[in-house]
């Protein structure tokens, strides 16, 4: 692994217990010299001592915090750790296809763009099911003049057998951070990721940041991931997934959002103030209930049981950001401070 041109940094996504099948993945599919950042915030100590033990025999580079970490604080943090030409961010919950890196550098190579996206799939079997195939990410005025977000992922949902042939490389507007290359330059005209976007749609100001400083965002249809959503979660999963998803990061999120890109607060925000904790009630409380109910899907006692508990997790909800905001926030300020224990292993 001589001079790699290309870093890739892996952070928690919103659960810790994929660990082991995504990095195996990685190193079974990743043909290519690179350098591996990876970032573990506050993993449960089997976790902790798996990455340890790997980041010695691999000889990557493990950066810990002993506190949980929002997606944009993580990958700073691995940004920081980063001088090859190519960074690419992927969450700790992907499974990778072969040559899934070549295809993206290939990509940037050819068309000299900023970033660039592969085919994100979802779900197990993994790499049957589209997730994204790129999409649109730009502002629009109304009739009023209003400024309005306009977003929009392709083929999600689609099965790649069926659409495979359609799919080809193509300029796009949007990538997502289960999996992108970026050029680490494009970080010298628009700074480190934005950590007041704690939870949801920081890949949106992401792209629309590169595009706003002149860079370019491309689908790659020749690499290929799957992300993993749970469930199942796993006990040692719940409070990292509880304020990864929580409703105070996100509502958070979306203001800046809206007030950095002077965006009406329209039908698309009010939808997403509307739905808030779906994640937690789908991965969480739904699965818990099931158990209750031994497996018996029954819609309406299900909404029954999960609209009586919703004020109790809502409150619930509240204190632990409150209590993580209390520890680990700046005052005035909406970063998270300083990794309080860092550890490093050398890169080969």
């Amino acid at each position: 692994m001589m001079n790699p041109q290309v870093t890739i940094v892996v952070s928690p996504r919103e659960r810790f217990s994929y660990t082991r099948e995504s990095l195996e993945s990685l190193y079974a599919h990743t043909n290519i010299p690179f350098k591996l950042v990876y970032v573990d915030g506050n993993s449960p100590p089997d976790v902790q001592q798996y990455l340890a033990a790997q980041a010695q025999e691999k000889h990557f580079q493990l950066i810990r915090t002993d506190y949980y970490l929002c997606p944009n604080r993580a990958r700073n943090l691995g940004l920081a750790a980063v001088d090859t030409k190519y960074v690419v961010f992927v969450d700790n919950d992907v499974i990778f296809s072969p040559n899934w890196l070549d295809a993206l550098i290939n990509c940037a190579e050819e068309t000299e763009a900023t970033v660039v996206g592969p085919l994100v799939c979802q779900e197990q079997p993994v790499h049957e099911i589209i997730h994204f195939a790129g999409g649109e990410c730009h502002i629009v005025l109304d009739a009023k003049g209003r400024r309005r977000l306009r977003e929009k992922m392709y083929r999600q949902g689609q099965m790649v057998a069926e659409v495979r042939h359609k799919l080809q490389r193509t300029l796009t507007e949007l990538s997502e951070f289960h999996c992108v290359l970026v050029r680490t330059a494009i970080f010298h005209k628009i700074g480190g990721f934005n950590e007041s976007m704690f939870n949801t749609k920081e890949h949106l100001d992401f792209c629309m940041d590169v595009v706003k400083a002149g860079g370019t965002v491309y689908f790659e249809a020749d690499s290929i991931v799957t992300y993993v959503a749970p469930p199942p979660l796993k006990w040692t999963d719940l409070h990292f997934y509880m304020l990864r998803w929580s409703d105070a990061w996100e509502l958070a999120s979306l203001k800046h959002l809206r007030e950095k890109w002077g965006l009406a607060e329209d039908g698309y925000f009010q939808h997403k103030y509307k739905i808030l904790g779906w994640r937690r009630v789908h991965a969480i409380y739904l699965p818990l209930i099931r158990k209750l109910t031994l497996g018996v899907e029954n819609q309406w006692l299900e909404n029954a049981l999960i609209y009586g508990l919703a004020p109790i997790e809502k409150l619930f909800n509240r204190y632990l950001t409150s209590q993580y905001a209390k520890h680990h926030l700046k005052p005035q300020s909406p970063s998270p401070t300083h990794p309080t224990s860092v550890t490093f292993m050398p890169g080969s």
